[in-house]
């Protein structure tokens, strides 16, 4: 499927975000830790939840759901053997966890995400192994087992990542006596899985300086929860309305809370936003200004920001510097925005206050915009879900007309996005 978009339209509007993706598809998973009802509210109809809920159905869930409202249970875990899946998505090794607390094996594909460079699954097994699990793996599938059940341990994660962060909760929540992790990440997405897993029976504290602790318990009930909005899709409607003069978005449901980082640096740039009780209202009525920023975990500026915040950078008058330091290999949609009259050039080289894990290892992680420049149309491919939507706000900015293939990886974090676009006044057709 493709785009086919006619660039330079004002949007004025208001667009209502969904329930989060990166929380929808690790809850759907944390729902297999019992053999009772979970009822997600606010669940989000995307391409990673589809393919998530598959991947629960070949286990053993049954799921049915009401306009927002997914309803799964998992009473028995029929299958903990999963061959392969119909798409590609990084869930299936949080599925471990679960599958060892309750039969104590399983076998899973190995699969990817986005093509955003590799993203190594060394941590993520390091800590599995430190709670009693053997797991071995080839280059298709996980193989593992827990022959003396899980038991809690102290697990100190060399990067706060947020994957293996909640590989580990979802594995100590059952476990035997107690888990520590150390430099945890700390992501609203996280947090809201460990209130969904407390409201669920789970034992669960935060501690200061990226620590959680978790008390094992011996079954967990079921539970209604509500998933929180997506911050991503707040970022991406509001880089939109701030891209060009004129663009006034009313985004409902975006949450202040979790944006405080995003909603500095557009202060910064340039652009305008008002809190609303249900929303936030984001526009610009001057030029927009150069800054330096460099990507961190939350509550840092998040990695899955930078590719729509560039869009901004090429219409921001003069020079500005993204460092990004949570992927190695993240600027490759950068070409095609040069391709479109961007002036962004990339170097190897830490272009941010302090050296980064990426320094001197020749990785693509520093970028340097040089604005303003007009956008022009152009045909343009998705590379992944985050350079997808940077795409669109270029196509959606620019002068005529543009075509974007393999509008299918935006779907996959994105409902209905041409129908909410459309709603604002774009003028974009689905081919």
């Amino acid at each position: 499927m493709k785009f086919i978009i006619d660039g330079g339209k004002k949007l004025i509007g208001t667009v209502e975000i969904k329930g989060s993706k990166n929380a929808a598809t690790k809850m759907m998973v944390a729902s297999l830790l019992t053999n009772e009802e979970v009822i997600l509210e606010n669940f989000p109809n995307i391409g990673d939840t589809e393919i998530t809920r598959e991947l629960c159905e070949l286990i053993g869930s049954n799921i049915s759901q009401d306009g927002s409202n997914l309803s799964i249970k998992t009473p028995d875990i029929k299958n903990y053997q999963v061959s392969q899946l119909s798409r590609r998505n990084r869930i299936p090794i949080l599925a471990l966890g679960p599958l060892l607390a309750r039969v104590g094996k399983a076998t899973l594909p190995i699969l990817g995400g986005d093509k955003i460079g590799p993203r190594p699954v060394d941590i993520h097994i390091e800590a599995l192994r430190a709670l009693g699990a053997e797991i071995n793996f080839d280059n298709d599938y996980f193989y593992a087992e827990a022959p003396n059940g899980l038991r809690g341990a102290k697990i100190i994660l060399k990067f706060p990542s947020v994957g293996a962060t909640e590989n580990v909760i979802l594995g100590a929540v059952l476990a035997k006596g107690k888990t520590i992790i150390q430099n945890a990440a700390k992501e609203p997405e996280v947090i809201d899985l460990i209130l969904m897993l407390q409201k669920m029976g789970a034992i669960i504290e935060l501690g200061s300086n990226r620590t959680i602790y978790i008390e094992g318990v011996k079954k967990i009930n079921g539970v209604v929860h509500k998933i929180l909005p997506d911050r991503n899709e707040a970022v991406s409607f509001a880089s939109l309305a701030i891209a060009t003069t004129g663009n006034r978005i009313k985004i409902k449901n975006a949450v202040q809370r979790d944006l405080i980082t995003f909603l500095s640096a557009i202060r910064r740039i340039g652009g305008e936003y008002n809190v609303e009780e249900d929303g936030i209202v984001f526009n610009r009525n001057g030029g927009l200004k150069p800054i330096e920023i460099e990507t961190d975990a939350h509550p840092g500026f998040m990695t899955d920001w930078q590719q729509p915040f560039v869009i901004l950078l090429t219409q921001a008058d003069g020079v500005s510097v993204v460092h990004e330091t949570i992927y190695e290999d993240r600027f490759g949609y950068t070409e095609d925005l040069n391709l479109m009259g961007a002036d962004i050039k990339v170097f190897s080289k830490c272009l941010g206050e302090l050296e980064c894990r990426f320094c001197k290892k020749e990785f693509p992680h520093s970028a340097v915009i040089s604005g303003r420049t007009q956008l022009n149309g152009g045909n343009l491919k998705v590379r992944d879900l985050r350079a997808g939507m940077a795409h669109l706000i270029a196509a959606l900015i620019a002068n005529g007309k543009s075509e974007i293939e393999g509008v299918e990886e935006l779907d996959r974090g994105y409902e209905d996005l041409d129908g909410r676009l459309k709603s604002l006044g774009a003028s974009i057709k689905r081919l």
